[in-house]
């Protein structure tokens, strides 16, 4: 039998995957539409944005970060990307991508000042920006979409385009472009000497700069990070759907934190794998569609999200270790008593 660990896949990783093969082939024999061509290119297409938002939000968990404010930041990123493209006379990809992913880092940049240099804890200042980020965004705008885009942007780009008999399949840009930030973000986590220091200063701060790490450069570089993938996540979500609307992200960063967290990323800092976080967003992806291709309400959809969440937080806490830790104790004492 060969060793998975050297593939890079864990035990969280291997389970994950069994996971996703028996959904697979149950929601194979239970609908008869999930596993059509049409429908799995479409399930990559919607999870594409995720992923991106996913690697982004790996790399905050992993230097012991939380950040919960990045999806409405690419929405607040959608609209000056389009506003200064259009400024500048319309613009084309070049000039997209480096605005998004600069308007992107600028606002993870405003997080990681708040929290290195306020010593604010993360979770506090991201609810905040949140709330400044999206309250800001929908009193300027008006909650106003904007569909006049340049042409580059609104041209739907297909990969790979083919008709079936259940329809056409259209595998769509944005899937690209995450399999770019998803070995972007591996070669930051596993090649560089910065990817090494994040995973010690997420798995013991006070040691990391005892050793000498700078550890406000790396509150910048994963908030930074974060905020140029959830601005280049915004861009392909506005091609994706045609339209810049800025409530059209709200409430995705809990999804994307729940499927990161199930792909092992420990809320307390210095764990997780770029495979467990794209296997965590599948198996969310692939539990939503199952449901809506068998009717049930998407509301029991957030429950399951609501609590891996809540099981990931109590697992990461300690409380459960220490609760099982002195139940374990106290039947030591009774049976020595």
């Amino acid at each position: 039998m060969p060793d998975l660990r050297k593939l890079g896949i864990g035990s969280i990783e291997a389970l994950l995957i069994l996971v996703i093969a028996v959904m697979v082939i149950g929601l194979s024999v239970t609908t008869s539409t999930f596993l059509t061509l049409p429908n799995l290119f479409d399930l990559l297409n919607q999870s594409s944005v995720n992923i991106i938002f996913a690697v982004g939000l790996l790399v905050v968990l992993i230097a012991g970060g939380i950040d919960i404010s990045f999806a409405v930041g690419a929405s607040v990123v959608q609209y000056l990307t389009a506003l200064t493209v259009m400024r500048l006379g319309g613009g084309n990809w070049a000039l997209g991508f480096l605005a998004s992913a600069a308007f992107g880092f600028l606002l993870g940049a405003i997080n990681a000042t708040f929290i290195y240099r306020f010593r604010i804890v993360s979770i506090v200042v991201t609810i905040a920006t949140f709330n400044v980020f999206f309250g800001g965004l929908m009193f300027l705008t008006g909650g106003v979409s904007l569909y006049d885009l340049p042409d580059w942007w609104m041209n739907r780009v297909s990969l790979i385009a083919l008709k079936t008999p259940s329809g056409v399949a259209d595998l769509g840009l944005p899937v690209a472009v995450m399999f770019g930030t998803v070995v972007a973000t591996w070669f930051l986590l596993r090649r560089t000497t910065t990817g090494r220091q994040l995973y010690a200063m997420g798995d013991n701060p006070e040691a990391a700069r005892r050793v000498g790490i700078n550890i406000g450069a790396m509150h910048y570089i994963a908030f930074g990070w974060l905020g140029m993938m959830a601005g280049i996540a915004g861009l392909m979500q506005a091609h994706y759907v045609q339209e810049v609307v800025p409530n059209a992200l709200y409430g995705r960063e809990l999804d994307v934190l729940a499927a990161v967290v199930l792909g092992g990323a420990r809320l307390g800092g210095g764990r997780g794998t770029i495979l467990g976080a794209i296997l965590g967003i599948l198996l969310t992806a692939i539990t939503a569609n199952g449901l809506n291709l068998l009717g049930v309400s998407p509301y029991a959809f957030k429950m399951i999200i609501g609590a891996v969440i809540l099981i990931a937080i109590t697992l990461s806490s300690g409380g459960f270790a220490k609760l099982v830790g002195s139940r374990f104790a106290s039947q030591r004492v009774k049976a020595f008593s």
